[in-house]
C-alpha cells in the first residue's frame, strides 16, 4: 500500500482519502469486516496529518461505509455496499422536498388511498356511486355516435367548437351569456384551477377564500407561490378587500352554489354584494359551480350571470353529475384569457380527450343529460333524507347539521371538538372513511364532511353507527 495523495490536484487531500478508501471497498478488496490500520499509520502512509486522516475517515463513517468497534479500532461495515449504491443514485428524497408541488396533508393521502379498496366505506367520498352512474345509457350512447377520424386525434387548443357551442347554449338557463371564444374545455374543475394559477397570477398574488374552503384540501394556488387569504363575507367585505389587496394581484375563489365541504347556498343578494365588492378592487372572482345542477331545490342564477365586465372566470363540469372519469370541465372568461389558458393547456396535455368530449356534445343535445340530471337529482334527494333520519335517530343528541339542499354532503358538527386525526384513524380502523373538517380549515375539529352519494344504506347505517360509537368514546377521553 504505497500510494499517497497529491498536493497538487483539484481535490483536497480528505477528498483523495476518502476517494482512496472508497475505490479499495468497491474492488472488493477491503470487504465487510476488515479492520483498517491505525490513523497514526494510515497519516503515515499517506504524508499527511493525522487530523486529516481522522475528518476523511469520520466523513467515511457517517456515509455508513465504515464502522468504529470501541477499543478495537475502525472496521469497512457490513452495510457498506448498500451505502455505495445509495451514493451511486440521484438522491431523489432531496429532489422531492425541494419541488415546486407541496405534499398534500398525511390524512387526504389516505383518503386517496382507502378510497381505491373495496371493502372500505366511504362516508366522505366527492362523487357519485358507481350505481347512480349511467353506466347502460352511456354504453347505448357509444353506438349512437359516429365519430370523425379527427376525434381519434388531439383536440384544439379551446376544445370542440360544437362542445363549446353547446355548452353556451346550455349555460343560458344560469344566465349567462357567452360565445365559443369564451369557452376553453378543461379536464375537470381542478385543472381549471391549475390553469389559472400559472396562467394568469404573479407569485406572491393572493387568493381570497371563505375560511373553510376545498382549497385547503388541493394545493393548485400555494404550491406555485399564491398567499390564501380567508375572508368573511359581512358588510364590510369590499373595505376588507381593498385594505387586504392593496396593490398586489388578487382573486376571489367562490363556490356559491353547494358549497364544498358546507353544502352552503348563497343568496342572490349574497352574491351580488360579492361581485360589487370585488368590482370596486378590480379583483376577479373565480366561481366554481360544478354543483348546481343538483340543487333540489329551482336554481338560483350565477354570479357569472351579472357580469358585465369578464370580471368572472366561470367553471363547470359534468365529473359531478354524469362521470368523473370522462375528465370534461369547462372555463368561460374574456377571450384573451382563454386563449392564454389554452395555450398553457396545449403545452401540458394537448387538449382533453376528443373521444370524452364527443359524449359529452351527445348527451348534451340529445336531452339525455338533462333527463340524467332530473332522476339524479330525486335519487340523491332519497339518499340525503334516509341519512338524515338515521342522524336524528343516533347523533342529535351529539351534533347538528342543516337540511342538505342538495349536492353530496351534510356539514356534520358535533358538540364537542372531538375531530381530530386519532378520530379519524380509529374510524379508519373499523374500515369507515370519513373527510374531517381540518383539511378544510385546519382550526376545525368540529365537523366532518359526510356524503350520502357514494355509500349504499347499508354501509351509510353502519358507517354512522360505528362513528357514533367512536364519537362517544372520544367525548368520554375529554371530559
Amino acid at each position: 500500500m504505497n500510494w499517497q495523495p497529491t498536493r497538487h490536484g483539484d481535490r483536497t487531500l480528505q477528498q483523495q482519502i476518502v476517494a482512496w478508501v472508497t475505490e479499495r471497498i468497491e474492488r472488493g478488496d477491503w470487504v465487510a469486516g476488515t479492520k483498517l490500520p491505525t490513523q497514526r499509520q494510515l497519516a503515515m502512509q499517506f504524508g499527511v496529518n493525522r487530523s486529516t486522516v481522522q475528518q476523511a475517515l469520520e466523513e467515511l463513517k457517517a456515509a455508513g461505509l465504515l464502522d468504529t468497534t470501541i477499543g478495537s479500532g475502525m472496521y469497512v461495515a457490513n452495510s457498506s455496499w448498500h451505502s455505495l449504491i445509495k451514493q451511486r443514485q440521484p438522491n431523489w428524497q432531496t429532489y422531492i422536498e425541494t419541488s415546486l408541488h407541496k405534499p398534500n396533508y398525511h390524512t387526504i393521502q389516505l383518503i386517496n388511498e382507502y378510497e381505491q379498496r373495496d371493502d372500505i366505506i366511504r362516508l366522505g367520498t366527492g362523487e357519485l356511486a358507481p350505481s347512480l352512474l349511467p353506466t347502460n345509457e352511456m354504453e347505448a350512447s357509444l353506438k349512437e355516435l359516429s365519430l370523425q377520424p379527427k376525434a381519434l386525434g388531439y383536440s384544439s387548443p379551446q376544445g370542440n367548437k360544437r362542445l363549446r357551442e353547446a355548452i353556451c347554449q346550455y349555460v343560458q338557463k344560469r344566465g349567462i351569456q357567452a360565445e365559443p371564444e369564451n369557452v376553453c374545455i378543461v379536464s375537470g374543475a381542478l385543472q381549471a384551477l391549475q390553469l389559472i394559477a400559472v396562467g394568469l397570477l404573479e407569485q406572491g398574488s393572493i387568493v381570497f377564500q371563505e375560511k373553510t374552503s376545498y382549497l385547503n384540501s388541493v394545493h393548485p394556488f400555494q404550491s406555485v407561490g399564491m398567499q390564501m387569504m380567508a375572508i368573511d363575507r359581512d358588510e364590510g367585505l369590499a373595505q376588507t378587500l381593498a385594505h387586504k389587496k392593496r396593490k398586489r394581484q388578487a382573486v376571489f375563489y367562490a363556490v356559491p352554489t353547494l358549497n364544498n365541504p358546507t353544502g352552503g347556498v348563497w343568496t342572490s343578494l349574497e352574491k351580488q354584494e360579492l361581485y360589487e365588492a370585488c368590482k370596486q378592487s378590480r379583483i376577479p372572482i373565480i366561481e366554481d359551480d360544478v354543483y348546481h345542477e343538483l340543487l333540489f331545490q329551482e336554481e338560483s342564477s350565477a354570479i357569472k350571470s351579472m357580469d358585465d365586465s369578464g370580471q368572472v372566470l366561470y367553471i363547470g363540469s359534468v365529473s359531478k353529475t354524469l362521470s368523473p372519469g370522462l375528465r370534461i370541465g369547462w372555463l368561460i372568461g374574456p377571450t384573451t384569457v382563454i386563449e392564454r389558458l389554452a395555450d398553457i393547456k396545449m403545452q401540458t396535455d394537448y387538449g382533453s380527450s376528443a373521444i370524452s368530449q364527443e359524449i359529452v356534445l351527445h348527451w348534451l343535445q340529445s336531452g339525455k343529460y338533462e333527463r340524467h340530471i332530473e332522476g339524479l337529482r330525486h335519487e340523491l334527494q332519497q339518499r340525503a333524507d334516509f341519512v338524515e333520519n338515521l342522524l336524528h335517530e343516533k347523533l342529535k343528541d351529539i351534533a347538528s347539521w342543516e337540511k342538505p339542499k342538495g349536492g353530496f354532503y351534510i356539514w356534520l358538527k358535533f358538540n364537542a371538538p372531538l375531530v381530530d386525526k386519532a378520530f379519524f384513524m380509529k374510524l379508519l380502523q373499523s374500515n369507515v372513511l370519513i373527510n374531517p373538517g381540518y383539511i378544510y380549515d385546519a382550526q376545525d375539529t368540529q365537523h366532518i364532511r359526510l356524503s350520502y352519494a357514494y355509500a349504499s344504506r347499508e354501509e351509510l347505517q353502519y358507517g354512522i353507527e360505528m362513528m357514533v360509537q367512536v364519537a362517544k368514546s372520544h367525548v368520554k377521553k375529554l371530559y
